[in-house]
């Protein structure tokens, strides 16, 4: 959504391709948006195949006017209010991407994602950066100033299968940008199994993530402890490069079998010998650590575990699952 939109009305553009109704949808709109001193621009491409989400973001933002933007997918409800409280806040944060609180439809989908959303402290939005859950503050509720947009860059206009909000988020970051978030519900955000989002393939994400996690913080990291000695702690260390594979001093768990076993071999390594991690109780490991346990799935025994070791969240450990 542009906020200082042309005032004059425009019309279709000749180059595009239509693949199904959309454009007629549109143009139903035409009159009633004019009607309330709103302008339609509708544009396309030329190309048979689909240029992605990516292009079509892009493309609208080199066609816009205004200073500031709020994004906002088709199938998402703006809720009242929202452009108001995020420009306010916007003022205040020349540099930052914008969010805000969200309501899931339909109810109850995606339950523990919802929670993470709306529940996050403002030192959370960057700190937790890393989870699989991806950005902090979701693109559908994103508002930021033009002026930093394009200090960022724009959008990869890789097409299917890439996670250009998470590119630009991370980018956003490595650039000084902040994140914030009006605590106010001011979205629906509909769930529905066609979204683009699927097409993004886990190991995309993983290998982003790893990637950022190695560059943001391991970097700055002497030494560091895995907390999980299962799958996904295997996992992470064997996804790290050699150098920050010899900081890991140990891996730390609760579960007394995986403790037992005493070490975690990795097996597929070229280094040899091959490189053995012991695998300890997590009140006999040290910081700092990178968490490998999903949020909110043990009943509150994990932060009651990372609260009784006194640490600090973005200092002594970061959440990576």
């Amino acid at each position: 959504m542009d906020l200082n939109p042309p005032k004059q009305q425009l019309e279709a553009d000749e180059s595009i391709v239509e693949v199904d109704e959309s454009i007629k949808v549109l143009e139903a709109w035409r009159e009633k948006l004019g009607a309330r001193g709103i302008s339609m621009l509708i544009s396309g491409h030329k190309s048979a195949q689909p240029r992605g989400v990516g292009y079509a973001k892009n493309r609208a933002i080199s066609q816009s006017h205004g200073k500031y933007f709020c994004f906002q997918d088709a199938d998402d409800v703006m809720l009242p209010q929202r452009v108001r409280l995020q420009y306010e806040a916007v003022l205040c944060h020349q540099t930052s991407l914008i969010g805000c609180k969200v309501q899931r439809l339909p109810e109850g989908s995606t339950e523990r994602y919802t929670r993470w959303i709306n529940n996050l402290t403002q030192e959370q939005l960057t700190t937790q950066v890393f989870t699989s859950h991806g950005p902090t503050v979701i693109m559908p509720t994103w508002f930021c100033s033009k002026k930093w947009f394009q200090e960022v860059g724009s959008f990869d206009e890789g097409g299917k299968g890439v996670p250009e909000d998470l590119l630009f988020f991370y980018q956003s970051l490595r650039q000084g940008g902040g994140l914030a978030r009006v605590d106010r519900c001011l979205l629906v955000y509909r769930y529905h199994e066609e979204a683009t989002t699927h097409s993004v393939t886990e190991e995309t994400i993983w290998k982003l993530r790893v990637d950022f996690l190695q560059e943001r913080v391991l970097s700055c990291w002497e030494n560091f402890t895995i907390w999980n000695a299962g799958k996904q702690g295997r996992k992470l260390y064997r996804s790290l490069s050699r150098t920050n594979r010899n900081k890991v001093k140990a891996f730390c768990d609760v579960d007394e079998n995986k403790i037992q076993k005493g070490f975690y071999t990795y097996e597929d390594a070229k280094e040899r010998p091959k490189p053995k991690v012991s695998i300890v109780h997590y009140k006999d490991a040290s910081a700092p650590f990178i968490i490998c346990v999903k949020l909110d799935m043990t009943a509150g025994s994990l932060e009651e575990n990372l609260c009784s070791l006194q640490l600090k969240e973005g200092v002594d450990y970061y959440h990576f699952n």
